[in-house]
């Protein structure tokens, strides 16, 4: 029970950033959810399994890294799907290059970083440390898109890092 305002600050940050500095209405959530099962299950299904890789990725991969085998088996699930839908071939300009080389590199370097991290790395401050990483994402992300991020956005997130840093510290043995 003594994590308790750690958790609170964590989820209040979440929250906030949720109700866009307006509060959660649960009815809402109720609402999006009905209209969208699909999605929201295919988001709890992905959070669930991306736990499941993180437990068991350090012991099954023996200090081996599998992510350019991963990308490889997705890259062709994707192509097959392109060839067989019958899809329009897309021919991208130079900025569009630009954009799918850099989230390219930049994905495969957080999947190869996050691979060592968990083989390697101290997994409490990796798992604290990844708190961050969506606020960098939701800064690039608005930078690209020329978007303003609301005031509530950066005090919400704020909220998940400080929730982030003060559990690792909760949980830190001395």
């Amino acid at each position: 029970m003594a994590d308790f305002p750690w958790c609170t600050c964590f989820s209040g940050g979440v929250f906030r950033v949720l109700g866009e500095g307006h509060g959660v209405e649960l009815s809402g959530i109720y609402r999006d959810i009905v209209s969208n099962p699909l999605s929201y299950g295919l988001a709890l299904s992905s959070s669930i399994l991306w736990t499941i890789y993180c437990m068991v990725a350090a012991d099954m991969a023996r200090g081996k890294s599998y992510v350019p085998v991963f990308f490889a088996f997705v890259a062709a699930i994707l192509w097959g799907k392109f060839l067989i839908g019958g899809g329009k071939a897309v021919v991208p300009d130079r900025d569009a290059l630009l954009h799918l080389l850099g989230g390219a590199a930049a994905i495969a370097a957080g999947y190869g970083a996050w691979t060592i991290g968990i083989q390697r790395g101290n997994i409490t401050l990796l798992a604290g440390a990844s708190y961050f990483i969506p606020v960098l994402s939701a800064f690039f992300a608005a930078f690209l898109l020329h978007a303003q991020l609301t005031s509530a956005f950066w005090s919400g997130a704020a909220m998940v890092c400080a929730g982030s840093v003060l559990c690792w510290l909760a949980t830190r043995r001395t």
